[in-house]
């Protein structure tokens, strides 16, 4: 099987990381999938990203076995893994250290929904995950962290808030396309910061209402979205 496609694809998209500010170090990392051949493509572990070519990028299968490639795969590969097989319908996913996004992980609190950007793109606040069990952080520790994940979404449709807050750990985004995954990551940051500088002007800012919620999501999203130009004229 031929599998540049999809490594180009995903070396381009950890190559995004820090090109929109998302990432020090090599503190992240992008997951391409192929559902229907049950594989992904997903960043080596800690190769600086400007160092990135497409035959660096690992191929594994959903079984987690090392289909392709001579580096070893992140180290939150079994995460993404689990995020492919919890959520049918995504192409990607995206992991990064966000300062903002990171700092509500750290703090054990979802993001509240205060303003309509947020709801452009989350149809609700962005949830947090449990604290992990110590039996849970010694055994199968990126495993688990996606149970976790998978847990927390029982009753949220994924594409519905295509984002998560590892609890004491960082954000995970998705998308039902690589680029979509990635700007998931972008906004998942602005809103964030947005957030924080909310409460700091007022701390007991309420949330926004239901309706204004559904209005902003619903008109970027589903099948009755008016905004932007349909697919077939750009």
């Amino acid at each position: 099987m031929n599998y540049e496609d999809l490594r180009s694809e995903c070396c381009e998209a950890n190559r995004l990381l820090p090109a929109c500010g998302l990432v020090d170090l090599t503190f992240g990392n992008v997951s391409v999938g192929d559902p229907a051949k049950g594989i992904f493509a997903i960043k080596p572990s800690g190769v600086a990203y400007d160092q990135l070519v497409p035959t660096d990028m690992v191929i594994v299968d959903f079984d987690g076995r090392v289909i392709k490639g001579k580096l070893r795969p992140s180290s939150d590969m079994p995460t993404h893994r689990r995020l492919f097989i919890g959520f049918p319908g995504i192409r990607s996913v995206v992991h990064t250290h966000s300062r903002n996004a990171v700092a509500f992980a750290q703090a054990g609190r979802e993001i509240p929904i205060f303003g309509t950007t947020h709801a452009d793109y989350f149809r609700g606040p962005v949830p947090v995950t449990r604290a992990l069990t110590t039996g849970e952080i010694e055994g199968d520790y990126e495993w688990e962290t996606g149970n976790v994940i998978v847990e927390r979404f029982a009753g949220i449709e994924p594409l519905d808030i295509p984002a998560v807050l590892v609890r004491n750990h960082g954000p995970f985004t998705w998308g039902g396309s690589t680029g979509k995954a990635v700007e998931n990551a972008q906004a998942l940051e602005i809103v964030a910061d947005m957030a924080i500088k909310t409460l700091s002007i007022h701390p007991a800012t309420p949330p926004m209402g239901d309706a204004l919620i559904g209005k902003h999501f619903l008109r970027k999203h589903g099948k009755s979205a008016y905004y932007g130009q349909p697919a077939d004229i750009v």
